[in-house]
């Protein structure tokens, strides 16, 4: 089972049960494609909490036409 660690700790601030023992993991996620889809993309997984925009890099030009990327890197708690 997969929880960001911003999940957790809000669960941890409404339970007064402990959490279980996590293991974190980071994970990359690269977007390739033209400016508008790459922003349109950070804009949707903001709006379903999963990244705020400023956590992504900036845009990099990968040399070929209309096409740019971003990374953004991510810590995931993983309960075993």
């Amino acid at each position: 089972m997969f929880l960001d660690t911003t999940q957790s700790a809000v669960a941890s601030a409404f339970t007064t049960e402990p959490l279980p023992d996590y293991q974190h993991e980071t994970v990359r996620h690269l977007i390739f494609g033209s400016l508008t889809a790459v922003r349109l993309t950070i804009q949707d997984l903001h709006k379903k909490h999963y990244a705020e925009p400023n956590d992504w890099s900036k845009l990099i030009s990968t040399g070929r036409p209309n096409e740019v990327m971003v990374i953004l890197t991510k810590r995931v708690a993983i309960k075993e």
